[in-house]
C-alpha cells in the first residue's frame, strides 16, 4: 500500500501552499513582508551557522578608494558620485561563496565581490559577485540552493547528486551553471575577476527622475583564471593563493583597480526590453544598453587586523544612501532582509558600532538603545523615542526616493515572463565562448556531473540541450547518455520531465 506524502509545513506545523514563489504584488513584485514563509525560512536560514557565515565563509579584505571620472548628476544625486575628481573611502571584501572558513581560494564557486562606500551621507554597500547573474531568481528557493552546495546532511561530504539534483529541477539556473563552469568558474585571484551588482538597482536625481541601473566593475589587471587541472594543482600546492596574492600586492604598491562601468534604463525602455529588466538570471546585453565608465575602484591598503577588519565587516545591500534604491528584483527583496538579519545573528544587534562598520564621514542620529556591545554612550541621554519636544533628529521628507507604480494580487505568483531561462545560456555558448573555453566548458561539466546518478545526467543533460543542441550533445557524449533519451527529455516541460527521471 502506497503511504501517502508528507504535507510540507511551516515549522508551526502549518501547512505550506507552494515553495517556489514568494508572496509578490503582481507577478514582477515587489515582494510583501506578509509572506510569512518566507521570512521564517530565511529567518532560519540566516542562523543555521556559529559562528562564520553562512555563505561567503572564506574572504580576503582590502581599503582603498572610489574616484569618480565621469558626470553621472543627471542620473542620482548620490553626493559621492556627485563631482568629477572626488574620492569616497572604500573597505572591500572577496569571498567564495560555498565553503567553509577553511575551504580552498581556488574552488569553482562564484566569488563574492562587496563594497562599503564611507560617504557623506552614510554606508553605502555594492554586494555583487564575480558573475552578473545568479543561480535563482526567488528568495524562496535560496536555502535550499546553498544546502545543495554545503555537505550532506548524513556523510558530512560534498555529495554530486545533491549539487546536480536542485540545478536540474530548476531551469533558471542554466545561465549561471554555464559561467560556473566555464574557466571563469575559478578566478586566478581576486585582483585577475570583474565585480557585478547582479541585480539592478535604481538611481534618481535631484528632480526625482528615477533609472534602473547595473555595475559592472572592470578589472585593471586583465582577467585571468585558472583552468580545471591549474587549480587542482593550486589546491595543493598553497589554498590560501588568493588571499595571499591580494595582501603581497598590495604591500608591493602593486594596487589592484577596477574601472566602474554602469548600464542605464530609463523606467520607458525597461518596461519594453525583450528580457525581464529585474531577473537576476538575465544579463542586459551590451548591445541593447551600452555601459559608461563612471568611476575607478582602487585598493591600497591592507588591513592591520584580519577578525577586526575582515571578518567582522558586514555588508547589506538594504544599506543604501539618497540617490540609489533597490529594484523590485524578487531575490534583491529578500536579500535586503536577510543580510541585516544574518548580522544580527552572527555579532549582535549593534554590529554596526564596530569600527569597520560605522560611518566615517557621516553622524549617526538615530533612537536605537542598548543590548549587547552597546560601543560609546548610548545617545547620552538625549531623548530614545520619536516623536519628542527636546531637539531630538527628525526625518527629513526631501530624502524620500521617487515612487513608482505596483500592481497585481497578491498572491505566490509563478515566473511568466515569455522571454525562457535557456537563450542566454545559449548565446553565450554560441556566440561569447572560443572552441576553446567550449572544450573546457564541457570538460568541467562532465567530470563533476559525472559523479551524479543516471536519472539526474539525463535531466540536467536535457537542460543543456534545450540551450543549445550541439552543447547538450557533447554533454551527453561525455558522459555516454542515450541522445535520443536526452532530446525526448529537453521536448518535455519542467514538470513532465521531472516526472520522468524521478
Amino acid at each position: 500500500m502506497k503511504k501517502d506524502k508528507k504535507v510540507y509545513t511551516t515549522g508551526f506545523g502549518a501547512p505550506v501552499d507552494n515553495d517556489q514563489n514568494s508572496k509578490a504584488a503582481g507577478s514582477y513584485g515587489p515582494l510583501l513582508v506578509q509572506d510569512t514563509h518566507l521570512l521564517e525560512k530565511i529567518g532560519h536560514f540566516d542562523r543555521e551557522r556559529i559562528p562564520e557565515r553562512v555563505v561567503h565563509a572564506k574572504g580576503a579584505g582590502a581599503h582603498g578608494y572610489f574616484e569618480v571620472t565621469d558626470d553621472v548628476a543627471k542620473y542620482t544625486k548620490a553626493k559621492f558620485l556627485s563631482e568629477v575628481g572626488k574620492r569616497t573611502e572604500v573597505f572591500a571584501r572577496f569571498s567564495t561563496v560555498g565553503g567553509e572558513k577553511g575551504s580552498a581560494d581556488a574552488e569553482r564557486d562564484p566569488r563574492g565581490f562587496a563594497l562599503k562606500f564611507y560617504t557623506e551621507e552614510g554606508n553605502y554597500d555594492m554586494t555583487g559577485n564575480n558573475t552578473p547573474v545568479f543561480f535563482i531568481r526567488d528568495p524562496l528557493k535560496f536555502p535550499d540552493f546553498i544546502h545543495t552546495q554545503k555537505r550532506h546532511p548524513g556523510t558530512n561530504l560534498k555529495d554530486a547528486d545533491m549539487f546536480w539534483d536542485f540545478l536540474s529541477l530548476t531551469p533558471e539556473s542554466i545561465h549561471q551553471v554555464t559561467i560556473l563552469f566555464s574557466d571563469r568558474g575559478i578566478p586566478r585571484t581576486f585582483r585577475h575577476m570583474n565585480g557585478y551588482s547582479s541585480h539592478t538597482f535604481k538611481w534618481y536625481n535631484e528632480k526625482g527622475e528615477y533609472f534602473w541601473v547595473k555595475y559592472h566593475f572592470k578589472t585593471g589587471q586583465g582577467i585571468q583564471n585558472l583552468t580545471r587541472d591549474e587549480a587542482t594543482e593550486v589546491k595543493a600546492k598553497d589554498p590560501d593563493h588568493a588571499t595571499r596574492d591580494l595582501r603581497n600586492a598590495i604591500e608591493k604598491g602593486d594596487y589592484p583597480s577596477w574601472r566602474l562601468e554602469m548600464q542605464i534604463m530609463t523606467p520607458e525602455q525597461a518596461k519594453e526590453y525583450r528580457f525581464d529588466s529585474f531577473d537576476v538570471t538575465k544579463v542586459w546585453f551590451h548591445a541593447d544598453v551600452t555601459p559608461i565608465t563612471i568611476g575607478r575602484l582602487v585598493l591600497n591598503r591592507n588591513p592591520k587586523n584580519y577578525f577586526a577588519e575582515v571578518e567582522q565587516a558586514a555588508f547589506s545591500p538594504a544599506n543604501f544612501v539618497p540617490g540609489i534604491a533597490a529594484s523590485p528584483d524578487k531575490l534583491l527583496q529578500g536579500r535586503l532582509f536577510s543580510y541585516h538579519d544574518a548580522h544580527l545573528h552572527r555579532l549582535g544587534p549593534n554590529y554596526h558600532l564596530l569600527p569597520i562598520n560605522r560611518p566615517k564621514a557621516a553622524q549617526v542620529n538615530y533612537y536605537q538603545r542598548d543590548s549587547f556591545m552597546a560601543f560609546g554612550d548610548n545617545s547620552g541621554d538625549a531623548p530614545n523615542y520619536y516623536p519628542n519636544s527636546f531637539g531630538g533628529p527628525e526625518p527629513n521628507p526631501n530624502m524620500a526616493e521617487p515612487p513608482f507604480d505596483v500592481s497585481g494580487q497578491a498572491a505566490r505568483h509563478p515566473y511568466t515572463h515569455p522571454n525562457d531561462d535557456f537563450f542566454q545560456a545559449g548565446e553565450l555558448y554560441r556566440r561569447v565562448m572560443t572552441d576553446e573555453d567550449r572544450e573546457h566548458l564541457i570538460g568541467n561539466i562532465t567530470t563533476h556531473l559525472c559523479n551524479a546518478r543516471k536519472r539526474i545526467q539525463l535531466r540536467q543533460a536535457a537542460i543543456f540541450y534545450k540551450a543549445d543542441a550541439e552543447y547538450g550533445s557533447r554533454v551527453v557524449k561525455g558522459l555516454k547518455l542515450d541522445v535520443k533519451e536526452v532530446k525526448r527529455l529537453a521536448e518535455m516541460t519542467q514538470e513532465e520531465r521531472s516526472k520522468a527521471t524521478a
